[in-house]
């Protein structure tokens, strides 16, 4: 599933927005931003997702509206980046 931010937590400090490989996150308005077509949770590129990972106040966190299966994920990576092969972990 891809990830969010949740408004209420984010501190607008951009850390996640450099480590996105999919350049899904942007800044919104207040906060940052996940475009939930573009989230793999970073499958094909990393173990984790690297925006949880480097997010200093917990704000991000999986969106249970926008659920993929690891296949779809895979998928979604291959479109994003078709000249590049998946690292399977």
């Amino acid at each position: 599933m891809a990830y969010r931010i949740d408004p209420e937590e984010c501190i607008a400090c951009a850390a996640c927005e450099e480590e996105c490989p999919n350049e899904a996150i942007s800044e919104g308005d207040d906060v940052y931003v996940i475009e939930a077509n573009k989230c793999s949770e970073c499958v094909g590129f990393f173990e984790e997702s690297q925006c949880a990972l480097v997010c200093p106040v917990d704000a991000c966190t999986p969106d249970p509206d926008h659920e993929e299966t690891q296949d779809q994920l895979v998928e979604k990576f291959k479109q994003l980046h078709p000249d590049k092969e998946p690292k399977l972990f």
